[in-house]
C-alpha cells in the first residue's frame, strides 16, 4: 500500500521504510519558528533544558504581531527574542525594517523547501505546505524543546485528498477556494488530518493562491495542508532556495480518509460570516451588510498578488467616507514592489492608510481594533467573536477583490460592481 505526501516526508525524516496514520514518531526538524508573542515562553522552556541551540541556522525569530512595538509590554517581548538571538548568534532574526509577517517572509527569503519538516509556535505555520513541506503549528513548549534538541514528536495524520479540477474565474482566488472548502467540511472537518491538494485544477493556482489555501488549512481543523511541487512551485523556488531538497509525491495507491472534489470553474467570490470561517455564503447574497472597516493584508492575503488585485479595484475610486480602509503589505519586499508598481499611491489616493508589515489587527492587537457594534471585511484568516476587538464587533472574511469593492461601497460589495 502506498503513502501520501505527508506520510512519505515523515518516513524519510524518521528513517523508516513507511509510516501509518496514528503512528507516533520522533524525527528531526528542519526549521523552528517563533514570533514576538510565542518566542518569549519558548525561550523560557528552552532555558530549562540547559543545552545550547541545536543549530543557529535552523531557528527563525520574527517579531511581527505587535511590531513596531505598540506598548511597553510588546517592547519587552520583542527585546526578549532579540537578546536571545544575540546570545545564541541566531542567523535568522528579523528586526523591524527587515522583518515581515512571518508566513509571508519565510517562503519569500528561501527558508522553506520541499520535503522539509517545519514547526512553528504559530498555528498558521501550515502555510509552508504550499511548497511541498510538512509544516504545522506547535505550542511554545514544543518549540522551546526543539530549539535545544532539533527534534519533535508527531502523530502521523490521516489524509484527506482535495481533488481540484477546472480553472478559477476572474476575481476568484485561493481565498475563495479555501473558504469554500471550509464551508463544505466545517471548522473541525479535517481535525488532526492532512489536507492534500491534487488534480488538474492545480495548474490554475498561483503560488499566492496556494500559500493562502495552505495558510488556512488549520481553519478546517487540519494538522497541515500540502501541495505537490510542480513547475509553478519550482519557478517560485528558483533563485530563493539553493540547498538540496527532495520533492515528495503521493503514491497512486495512497490511502485517504476521504476525497473532497471541487470544480474551480464553479466557484465565485465568497464571504465567511461571523463568527466562524465555516459560515460561508456567496458574496452576492450578503451585499446588504454595512461595514465600518476594511483590512487588506495579513499572512493570508498580504502578498503582492493580493495587493495588485485590490489596487485594480481601487484605481481611480475612493474609499467610502463612512469607513476606514487599512492596507498591510506582508513584507518589506512586498511593500517596495507595491510602491514601484504604483499600488501604494493608488491606496493612498483612494483614501486608505498603508501600514508597515504587521499582524496587528488580525489578532486584535493594534492598527485596526473594532469597537462594539462595528463590522469589518478582512482578508485575514479568523473571524471568531472578539478576534479583531470588542466581543460585540463582527468580522467578515473575504478575498482582496471583495474587500476592496466593499471599501468603495461602504458595505459588502462585489468586484463587478466597481471594477473598471
Amino acid at each position: 500500500m502506498g503513502m501520501t505526501m505527508t506520510e512519505k516526508i515523515f518516513a524519510r525524516k524518521a528513517g523508516l521504510s513507511r509510516v501509518e496514520p496514528g503512528q507516533l514518531i520522533q524525527c528531526p526538524v528542519d526549521l523552528v519558528l517563533a514570533n514576538d508573542i510565542t518566542g518569549p515562553p519558548s525561550i523560557q522552556e528552552f532555558k530549562k533544558i540547559g543545552r545550547p541551540v541545536f543549530d543557529k541556522e535552523k531557528i527563525v525569530l520574527v517579531p511581527d504581531h505587535f511590531i513596531p512595538n505598540k506598548d511597553i509590554k510588546s517592547a519587552e517581548q520583542a527585546k526578549a527574542i532579540k537578546d536571545f538571538a544575540r546570545a545564541h548568534q541566531i542567523t535568522h532574526y528579523f528586526e523591524v525594517g527587515r522583518m515581515g509577517i512571518e508566513h509571508v517572509l519565510l517562503p519569500q527569503v528561501g527558508l522553506v523547501a520541499p520535503g522539509e519538516v517545519i514547526i512553528g509556535a504559530d498555528s498558521h505555520t501550515c502555510t509552508y505546505g504550499a511548497l511541498g513541506a510538512f509544516a504545522t503549528g506547535v505550542g511554545s513548549t514544543d518549540a522551546g524543546a526543539a530549539m535545544a534538541t532539533g527534534t519533535a514528536w508527531f502523530k502521523v495524520p490521516a489524509s484527506i485528498k482535495v481533488a481540484l479540477s477546472g480553472k478559477l474565474n476572474k476575481w476568484v482566488t485561493g481565498k475563495d477556494v479555501i473558504l469554500t472548502l471550509i464551508g463544505m467540511i466545517g471548522v473541525d472537518g479535517a481535525r488532526y488530518q492532512s489536507l492534500e491538494f491534487a488534480g488538474p485544477g492545480l495548474s490554475s493556482l498561483t503560488m499566492a493562491d496556494r500559500l493562502t489555501i495552505a495558510n488556512m488549512a488549520i481553519e478546517g481543523g487540519a494538522k497541515n495542508g500540502i501541495f505537490p511541487v510542480d513547475d509553478i512551485a519550482l519557478a517560485y523556488l528558483k533563485g530563493r532556495v539553493s540547498r538540496p531538497y527532495e520533492m515528495m509525491h503521493a503514491d497512486p495507491d495512497a490511502r485517504y480518509a476521504r476525497t473532497v472534489t471541487i470544480d474551480l470553474s464553479q466557484l465565485e467570490p465568497v464571504v465567511a460570516l461571523p463568527h466562524l470561517p465555516e459560515n460561508v455564503k456567496p458574496a452576492r447574497q450578503v451585499t446588504d451588510v454595512p461595514i465600518d472597516q476594511v483590512v487588506i493584508g495579513s499572512c493570508t492575503n498580504g502578498r503582492l498578488d493580493d495587493l495588485a488585485q485590490a489596487a485594480a479595484i481601487l484605481q481611480g475610486k475612493k474609499v467610502h467616507p463612512r469607513l476606514r480602509a487599512i492596507v498591510i503589505p506582508g513584507s518589506q519586499e512586498v511593500y517596495l514592489e507595491a510602491m514601484e508598481k504604483g499600488y501604494i499611491r493608488t491606496f493612498i489616493e483612494a483614501g486608505a492608510v498603508v501600514s508597515t508589515p504587521t499582524c496587528g489587527p488580525c489578532l486584535g492587537g493594534y492598527m485596526g481594533i473594532l469597537a462594539a457594534g462595528e463590522k469589518a471585511v478582512a482578508t485575514t484568516n479568523r473571524n471568531f467573536r472578539g478576534r479583531m476587538g470588542h466581543v460585540d464587533s463582527e468580522v467578515y472574511l473575504a478575498g482582496p477583490a471583495v474587500a476592496a469593492a466593499s471599501a468603495i461601497m461602504g458595505r459588502i460589495g462585489l468586484p463587478e460592481e466597481v471594477a473598471q
